[in-house]
């Protein structure tokens, strides 16, 4: 057994007070990744895990990036037949989680997935690089393959076929909507008394938040 007893980090970096939070989540979440995007130290503050259930009832998580968020949802994209998005058109649920060590800050995001508008989605893919647009055609994402050769062999094939084309949009990728019901902000403080605010929706659509125990 190897023995991780020892790495212990102390938590002072912030707070989270009742008096501080809006009522709103999405301001406080604006306000976390404005700070999280200055943050010399965090490379990417929109990646965020994505964590589905697979049909034999095992969560899966694995990191995305989060393309837009509005008072209604998270945007992220991905191949619809991969195994994030059979789980997502299976169960419409959808958990979303951001870190960020260097602030000592994490979100976690209940949320109920919906496919982005076709117009939206095919929008944002042709504002992608044209690598990823044809990267998008070539992978049948989540699917056995026999080596790597097959991937960059297809990818050679799509860059001569489109050479002087726009690459059309696979049906099969574009964007969802993770529209909240629960998140939950957590804030490291000393003596692991860690600050945890959790805002859930009410019938009438209003924010009703709370402190968790840490």
């Amino acid at each position: 057994m190897q023995d991780l007893h020892h790495l212990r980090q102390v938590y002072d970096k912030g707070e989270l007070l009742e008096a501080q939070i809006p009522a709103n989540p999405i301001e406080l979440f604006h306000d976390w990744l404005a700070r999280a995007e200055k943050h010399p130290q965090i490379a990417e503050a929109n990646a965020m895990s994505v964590a589905t259930v697979e049909e034999d009832g095992c969560p899966r998580t694995r990191m995305l990036l989060l393309k837009a968020y509005m008072w209604e949802g998270f945007v992220f994209y991905t191949n619809y037949l991969s195994r994030k998005g059979r789980a997502l058109d299976r169960t419409h649920k959808v958990c979303l989680q951001f870190f960020w060590p260097p602030l000592e800050q994490q979100i976690i995001i209940k949320a109920n997935a919906e496919h982005l508008s076709p117009d939206l989605s095919t929008e944002y893919f042709h504002s992608r690089p044209r690598g990823s647009q044809l990267g998008a055609l070539a992978s049948p994402q989540s699917s056995e393959i026999p080596d790597r050769e097959f991937l960059e062999q297809r990818l050679e094939a799509l860059e001569k076929q489109y050479a002087d084309e726009e690459i059309p949009r696979p049906e099969t990728w574009g964007g969802y909507i993770a529209k909240p019901y629960e998140i939950e902000f957590w804030q490291g403080r000393p003596n692991r008394l860690h600050d945890r605010i959790l805002y859930r929706i009410a019938d009438d659509g209003s924010w009703q938040s709370v402190r968790l125990a840490p």
